[in-house]
């Protein structure tokens, strides 16, 4: 392929790469303070300060402080959990190919593992991660480990004109194949992908969660207003 019709595809296609979501952690570890139960919690706090002990004695600080620890604890635990999980997939992320070689213009050469497109030859040796979804071409059989995508635990013979996925490394043999797909369209982008979307859920699963959400918020709603209420009273 020439470097031009590569420029041309890569309009196209664009960048043979995954985007990285970077969140505020701040704001995410806020979020896991902001959901019915922490609501729950928060209003026992309130109500420890307020109306705990009534009259004028002090406000019940022991109680307020043990609820608000109870708190943070349980938003720490909700976001290391799930830290973790963005950890582990960046790491998958960081483990593919930043560099590769392809044919362009007759010549090969160590390029970007991002600027690859449909159509492109690469070369597959001993040692190389593979930098896109491709498709083997003539020549002897490839020991392929695609543990980390597929859970495989042993590596994989490939014989041409088999697949072989991107983020997975060669272990045995040398072979030239052609790209078959980049970026979010491979196998670990479609992966990423569906994890991703395993945050929208279903109606019915939506209309089960609004139930739980108004039993839970109903009793906070209802506290809410008998604290103003009280302090209205008292101060009147």
């Amino acid at each position: 392929m020439s470097s031009d019709e590569g420029a041309k595809r890569f309009e196209i296609f664009g960048p043979n790469n995954l985007e990285e979501k970077k969140d505020s952690k701040f704001l995410k570890f806020l979020g896991f303070m902001w959901n019915p139960l922490s609501w729950v919690m928060e209003s026992a706090a309130v109500m420890a300060i307020v109306l705990a002990n009534g009259g004028c004695k002090a406000p019940d600080w022991q109680d307020f402080v043990g609820i608000v620890v109870l708190l943070i604890i349980n938003s720490t635990i909700s976001f290391i959990e799930e830290n973790n999980a963005g950890n582990t997939a960046a790491a998958l992320m960081a483990g593919l190919a930043p560099k590769t070689k392809v044919l362009r213009d007759g010549k090969w050469s160590e390029q970007e593992a991002s600027i690859l497109v449909l159509g492109d030859l690469i070369s597959v040796k001993l040692g190389d991660i593979i930098p896109a979804d491709a498709r083997l071409l003539e020549g002897d059989p490839l020991k392929i480990d695609q543990s980390a995508l597929t859970g495989e635990s042993l590596p994989v013979t490939k014989n041409p004109s088999d697949g072989v996925y991107s983020g997975a490394t060669c272990k045995q043999g040398e072979l030239e194949a052609v790209v078959i797909a980049t970026g979010v369209h491979t196998f670990f982008g479609k992966a990423a992908h569906l994890v991703d979307s395993t945050n929208n859920v279903g109606h019915f699963q939506k209309v089960h969660t609004n139930n739980i959400y108004f039993f839970l918020v109903s009793p906070c709603l209802v506290i809410a207003i008998s604290v103003i209420y009280y302090v209205i009273c008292y101060f009147a």
